[in-house]
């Protein structure tokens, strides 16, 4: 380090810390002042931080250069914004250096932005869409002139996203603007790392991927995976049916640390635990937070002070805490249910130890018995680091329309040069000149259905060659509609007395009648009306109500833990119980094989049931909720295509159910092709409504796009007003521009994001090789029950889910008893 004295004075103020910087942390410096770029790879709480920001911060102390913006910190959360800006500032401060590092998100003040306008600080901490307006500047290259590096925070998060296609346009766009610029991106959970660095630094205008380091850090750092284990077992578990018993073993975890974070995989779940914990401890009101991203931003950020400073003693929270905040009086993470990933629950117990040399400690509780596989298979996979993939996205035009405008808006271009620089990018390197044309004519004429309207007219080719927006209204409209891709339809959630509390999706505040009440950021709240996009609220007598089912509610299994819950229902086949989890499902596991059977690794099981309800068909592919109910409606359609037949389908993690008032000849369908993989582009949309689907996606498209605009401020449209626009639009483009290629894409994104063609594809095509484990039970089994319990929440009856429940167990433990 002696060719630095800026870095020699970092390494005396990591000494007088009483600290060393780790390996990985000097190579990435030397890297970056090398003029290298690259991706650091690096566990939690290890200093990937330090190990960005010191490269471009150390080169400026030794040049003496700190005028103008020269390092942009691209952060996927505005709730990071805060603490990452304090983490930067820390070496700043202690090092008494003149510069500034300041924030500019959604959240910043005009006022702040003012300033910043004329006094750029030396690093800006800031989202996609916040850097994106800045580009829509006519003097965006004067701002980022004296640009050194960018760096992309979480990349994990944004990769395979539309926003991490926007990350990458607006990546482009910097280094056609600074020459030169370093760029580093920062994760710590990450399967596909090549694969990820070449989507964060781009390929060369002859399609190879830019050269950059990969840079691993701290990789086995321990961490401590628990599991609080339930007292009772019921032979035939459900979905919840330890109810309210694993709450105290909550509370024991919370009492036995001094600060604790607990993860819930939706905010309905955080709130319904958040009473519940507070329903046995009445005397931590006050000293239990709540966080989830639909509560107000002064609310979020109430808890999260009183969590670093250790005012709370535990907050009950969503993914709005998985990333990147700074917790270090935290101890220890409870997960609520299955992680339903390796990634997930490797980033939440990161949350606790988050500093080097501390392990980080995640419990689990479990919310049904057979999360204890989900669990175990869990732990096993991260201990092996079989951390998910993130697939990146190929060529959204809807974005890469929004992208174009955006320039057009700001200084303009010429068609030439931006497609060799948005082929740079690894999301539109095949970038077809065919879409390329089409992109660039539906920004300029509308396209083909909507060249005889104006307004759809945006972009103006001038005198000169350059494209340019120029009437201001479409050019303010661009503006406010670039943070569109992470559009929800949620309203305003705000006390008749005028105090804000957050948001919640329009299409359930749209289900409440006045005097409706309803579980919202730990209170509750009684429904007045909507009016004016806001829906008004006061606070209600009774605890009891309804809690917001938030838009999705249900994660499905990725596909390293769903491979890792196949393995471990192996080594329970044959008798091998690994864990503590597992020998706790022993009576569970014995009595599925004694009725039925645990599949091997390359086996299918099949289930055959008959009862009063009819004849049930349980299938067990172990792929997750959103494969399994775009299989289900697939076997369905294939299965009456051939006999006809109606079914009721149900589904879960582990499988699904077909059931009819008809015998089903399972073995005659399998030997006609239900498993085929063939046709499925033609068969999957006939399975579903899939039209119905497409418009719905569809608005999320023409958002981005362009097509409809969302409103300014205080009288934005709501989401059913958003669905008849753009669905008007569908409904042109299908009828007189059938092969828009933006109808296209619609329908591409159901089948891949919505039912996940491709997985659906690799599961019958693994399901092909399988054996068929085809048997008999004489009533439902246990690994059957969840999905049947499932359909009985989906229908009504005048008996109450829970009665039907009880009623069932008690038959079935009764059996099992005669049977035993």
């Amino acid at each position: 380090m002696s060719d630095s004295r800026a870095l020699s004075q970092i390494e005396r103020w990591f000494e007088a810390g009483g600290w060393r910087p780790f390996d990985f942390q000097r190579e990435v410096w030397q890297r970056f002042r090398a003029g290298e770029s690259g991706l650091i790879h690096s566990a939690t709480g290890t200093g990937k931080t330090l190990a960005a920001w010191l490269g471009p911060l150390s080169e400026a102390l030794d040049d003496g250069q700190f005028d103008g913006l020269q390092v942009v910190w691209l952060t996927p959360l505005r709730a990071l914004a805060a603490d990452t800006t304090a983490s930067l500032m820390a070496p700043v401060s202690a090092l008494d250096l003149p510069i500034r590092v300041e924030q500019r998100t959604g959240d910043t003040t005009g006022t702040q932005r003012a300033k910043q306008d004329k006094l750029l600080p030396f690093g800006l901490v800031t989202t996609p869409e916040s850097l994106c307006l800045l580009l829509a500047r006519s003097e965006s290259s004067e701002i980022f002139r004296h640009l050194r590096a960018v760096v992309v925070d979480e990349w994990h998060e944004l990769l395979a996203t539309k926003r991490g296609v926007q990350t990458e346009l607006a990546l482009a766009r910097l280094r056609a603007l600074v020459p030169g610029l370093r760029t580093w991106g920062v994760s710590a959970t990450l399967g596909n790392l090549s694969e990820a660095a070449e989507c964060l630094l781009g390929v060369t205008d002859s399609g190879i991927n830019q050269a950059g380091a990969i840079v691993r850090g701290v990789a086995d750092k321990e961490v401590v995976i628990d599991t609080a284990l339930p007292e009772t077992m019921h032979r035939f578990p459900w979905a919840g049916h330890f109810g309210t018993q694993m709450v105290p073993k909550v509370v024991d975890c919370i009492d036995a640390s001094r600060s604790c974070l607990v993860f819930t995989n939706t905010r309905a779940m955080a709130e319904i635990w958040f009473q519940q914990i507070l329903t046995l401890r009445p005397d931590w009101q006050g000293q239990i937070g709540l966080h989830h991203g639909s509560l107000d931003r002064g609310e979020r950020d109430a808890v999260e002070s009183g969590i670093k400073s250790g005012e709370l003693r535990a907050v009950v929270c969503t993914s709005s805490l998985d990333l990147g905040v700074d917790f270090t009086p935290v101890d220890r993470v409870v997960q609520i249910g299955s992680p339903k990933g390796v990634a997930r629950l490797l980033q939440r117990a990161g949350r606790s130890g988050h500093q080097p040399g501390v392990p980080s400690r995640v419990i689990c509780v479990p919310t049904h018995a057979f999360e204890l596989v989900d669990i175990a298979a869990a732990r096993e996979a991260a201990q092996q680091g079989r951390i998910e993939s993130r697939t990146p996205l190929r060529n959204p035009l809807d974005v890469l329309a929004q992208h174009a405008v955006t320039l057009a808006v700001g200084p303009g271009f010429t068609p030439e040069a931006l497609l060799a620089e948005v082929r740079t990018t690894r999301a539109y390197a095949d970038l077809s000149d065919a879409e390329w044309q089409w992109t660039l004519d539906f920004i300029v004429r509308g396209g083909e259905s909507l060249r005889a309207y104006p307004e759809f007219r945006r972009v103006v080719p001038g005198d000169d060659g350059v494209y340019r927006v120029t009437d201001k209204d479409i050019a303010q409209r661009h503006r406010m509609s670039i943070g569109t891709i992470t559009s929800d339809g949620a309203l305003i959630v705000r006390y008749v007395s005028g105090a804000p509390i957050g948001q919640v999706e329009e299409s359930f505040l749209s289900r409440l009648n006045p005097g409706d009440t309803f579980l919202f950021a730990g209170k509750a709240l009684e429904f007045v009306r909507i009016k004016d996009m806001t829906a008004w609220v006061r606070r209600a007598k009774s605890l009891k109500g309804a809690v917001p089912r938030w838009a999705g509610g249900r994660l499905p299994l990725s596909n390293e833990l769903s491979t890792a819950i196949r393995e471990e229902l192996d080594f329970a086949r044959q008798g091998e119980l690994r864990s503590p989890e597992m020998q706790l499902l022993a009576p569970i596991l014995e009595l599925q094989m004694r009725w039925s059977a645990i599949p091997a690794q390359d086996q299918f099981l099949i289930e055959q049931v008959e009862s009063r309800d009819g004849h049930h068909v349980f299938f067990y592919p172990f792929e997750g909720r959103l494969v399994h109910e775009g299989l289900a409606a697939l076997f369905a359609f294939r299965m009456s295509r051939d006999v006809p037949q109606t079914f009721a389908l149900a589904c879960n993690d582990y499988g699904f159910e077909l059931l009819s008032p008809d015998p089903i000849d399972i073995r005659r369908h399998l030997t006609q092709g239900l498993l085929s993989d063939q046709h499925l582009a033609e068969d999957i949309p006939a399975s579903l409504n899939s039209v119905e689907m497409a418009k719905r996606q569809f608005r999320e498209i023409a958002r981005i796009a362009g097509l409809v605009f969302q409103g300014f401020p205080g009288t934005n449209k709501s989401a059913k007003q958003l669905q008849a626009s753009s669905g008007l639009f569908y409904d042109v483009f299908a009828r007189y521009d059938p092969e828009n290629r933006l109808l296209r894409q619609s329908h591409d994104e159901v089948l891949e994001r919505q039912l996940e063609e491709s997985r659906l594809a690799r599961a019958l095509q693994r399901l092909q090789r399988s054996e068929r484990l085809i048997t008999q039970p004489p009533r439902p089994t246990p690994m059957s029950f969840p999905i049947l319990v499932d359909r009985l929440r989906e229908t009504v009856t005048t008996e109450t889910v829970s009665d039907r429940i009880a009623k069932l167990t008690a038959e079935l433990e009764a059996s099992a008893e005669s049977i035993w």
